[in-house]
């Protein structure tokens, strides 16, 4: 899975309460999930669903993660033409095809050979990647070669790499949601690997806080911000902790550019999108900009006016700067 910005899920509970009125009922659920950690807490239901939820990320992955060998899209990554998808492939198809069209190709699934070939994903690593190689790479890349057809996926060429790696944790997170909509629960946050869907209000009837980070590059964590979440998800991408250095010296990324194909850095550190739209969608948004760089996702952002980023970066002096379009509730 990418390694996204972490941020810390702070939520606040008060140790004096009136002899009236007692606060809601909590649940707190915690556990490992997509090579990450998840902590889920619901209110008002006293019923444990942690049973449901490990079914729930079991289709999931078997659906959707490169790391599983038999899961569908791996199959399809292998040339298998008779996987016949599922609703949750066919979803995240679907909308990663919307989001690829709406940021000019720079949210793009089909760069997972690249991500292969730079080391970030479940295949070897290309030794002595060159700029010839890269562009032979270049040529499987695209969404727009990419089709579903009768609920099985066409690819214009068998080497076309699907890595949904960049929308399916968020997309994960929005299953646990709607499985606890379906409940009838109206109040609950759940944070996979840092990012956050959070509906209605915690046990004080305030929003949902939640911490973001410094991009601290010395691997320690620092708490930057707290943003206040009600109806609403973030998700964050960022290159300072998941990198490799090559023996020549060269700093690598995880975020791939599949206009370029290169895992350069760039001054960009982070981008944390907030919205009041699925997590599988500000997921997609967050991978999106750290490929656009800070310009490009400012121009989209103003086109984009329902879509909230907070954007931490360096300046040509070398100096943490900060642009924000968000508005704390």
């Amino acid at each position: 899975m990418k390694q996204l910005t972490q941020v810390l899920l702070l939520v606040f509970f008060f140790s004096f309460f009136s002899c009236k009125k007692e606060l809601p009922h909590k649940i707190q659920l915690k556990g490992s999930v997509f090579g990450t950690t998840y902590a889920i807490i619901y209110l008002n239901d006293k019923n444990n669903y942690s049973n449901s939820l490990d079914s729930l990320f079991y289709l999931v992955n078997k659906s959707l993660s490169t790391y599983m060998p038999t899961s569908d899209i791996s199959r399809i990554n292998k040339g298998d033409t008779t996987i016949v998808i599922d609703s949750y492939f066919t979803e995240v198809f679907n909308k990663s095809e919307k989001i690829f069209k709406e940021t000019n190709g720079y949210f793009d699934p089909t760069v997972g050979d690249l991500v292969n070939a730079w080391g970030f994903g479940p295949e070897k690593q290309l030794k002595n990647l060159d700029s010839t190689k890269v562009k032979d790479l270049l040529q499987f890349v695209g969404f727009n070669k990419v089709s579903l057809v009768n609920g099985k996926v066409k690819k214009e060429a068998k080497e076309i790499y699907f890595d949904f790696n960049s929308i399916a944790k968020g997309y994960g997170i929005d299953i646990v949601g709607r499985f606890l909509e379906g409940k009838k629960i109206e109040n609950y946050i759940v944070e996979i690997g840092g990012e956050v869907r959070a509906k209605g209000r915690n046990q004080n009837k305030k929003s949902w806080s939640v911490g973001l980070d410094n991009p601290n590059t010395d691997g320690t964590r620092t708490l930057r911000k707290i943003i206040n979440l009600s109806n609403k998800s973030m998700a964050s991408s960022g290159n300072y902790r998941k990198f490799r250095i090559a023996e020549n010296g060269d700093k690598f990324v995880h975020t791939i550019n599949p206009k370029t194909g290169y895992a350069q850095e760039s001054n960009l550190l982070s981008a944390t999108v907030i919205a009041a739209k699925d997590c599988a969608d500000v997921d997609a948004y967050a991978t999106a900009f750290m490929a656009m760089g800070v310009e490009k996702t400012k121009q989209f952002l103003e086109e984009h006016k329902e879509i909230k980023a907070i954007l931490i970066f360096t300046t040509s002096a070398g100096d943490l700067s900060e642009f924000s379009n968000y508005t704390q509730n």
